[in-house]
């Protein structure tokens, strides 16, 4: 573990001291756990991000059967899975390149990220070299079971989206879950690729024409994702619908409102906007199903727009 001093990046200082809040601390790690490497170990699942060509962040999904993940040592994590080739967020891809990886598990509502850079890669393999671990708390995260499918199909192919159709929109509107994908530049204490956990109330996300307007809730104050999109206001966002298998991908540009206004959901401390740039969708990607049991007690404080 690592002085907390050392940990923030000057967008997260700044985005701390706008929030209000002083002297943040936190336990971070720069190698795993051995608590975090069982955990990433037993997950099918784990949620991804980089940067693409363009300098957008991306985010994507890897599945497989509890294994598929592997930590051959403190500082490694071997992610074992058929990559897609339409997959831009799996495209951007390479050795060398930074990668934020969320492990979540929706059963018990636990979760841990690691940063770091691919080290190695092959044609089924992604081998991470981590240099920050740390543990998230299970606010706003609700709680699902998960059905694994058996596919006797090919996956349909990506759609690219010039405009966001009905399905598109009642996904966002009516999401208690998605996933945003940041970076800032740097190295991968200071700095990288990060993907982060949002969760609210069905509505929490607001869609004006081509803008989302998600509040930000009361969480650990270390200001990951606002300090990112105030050192970059680049974002890409993952939504799943977990009863038909589709994930939708939106990138787009940010800003942030520090000051709340009487219209906001209640327990906004501060909310963001993302005006999109781009979108696609996979459908029927997701290899379960998942069906809502229970929402996190955090959620049930919070309303909606």
């Amino acid at each position: 573990m690592y002085d907390h001093a050392d940990r923030f990046h000057e967008g997260e200082r700044r985005a701390q001291s706008l929030a209000g809040f002083n002297a943040v601390t936190g336990a971070f790690h720069d190698s795993m756990p051995d608590q975090h490497r069982s955990f990433f170990a037993a997950l099918p699942y784990i949620f991804a991000s980089s940067i693409d060509d363009n300098g957008w962040p991306v985010a994507t999904l890897f599945s497989g059967p509890p294994g598929f993940i592997s930590s051959p040592d403190e500082r490694h994590l071997r992610i074992h899975a058929l990559r897609r080739e339409d997959d831009p967020g799996q495209a951007a891809m390479r050795p060398g390149q930074h990668i934020g990886l969320l492990g979540l598990d929706f059963s018990n509502r636990r979760r841990n990220r690691a940063n770091g850079h691919i080290s190695r890669m092959d044609k089924n393999r992604l081998e991470i070299a981590v240099v920050q671990s740390f543990g998230n708390c299970p606010k706003y995260i609700q709680s699902r079971r998960l059905e694994a499918l058996t596919r006797s199909s090919p996956l349909p192919a990506i759609e690219y989206l010039t405009v966001l159709d009905t399905s598109a929109k009642t996904l966002i509107t009516q999401a208690d879950t998605f996933f945003i994908a940041s970076y800032a530049q740097g190295d991968n204490l200071n700095g990288g690729a990060d993907i982060s956990h949002r969760g609210g109330q069905p509505g929490f996300v607001r869609l004006v024409r081509d803008t989302l307007w998600i509040p930000d809730f009361s969480g650990n104050r270390y200001m990951n994702t606002l300090g990112n999109l105030l050192a970059q206001p680049r974002a890409a966002l993952l939504f799943m619908d977990f009863e038909r298998g589709d994930i939708l991908h939106l990138q787009g540009t940010t800003d942030i409102v520090w000051q709340p206004d009487a219209n906001c959901p209640a327990g906004t401390e501060r909310y963001w906007r993302l005006r999109i740039r781009n979108a696609w969708r996979f459908r029927s990607a997701l290899p379960w199903r998942g069906w809502l049991q229970e929402y996190s007690p955090a959620t049930l404080q919070t309303g909606v727009w």
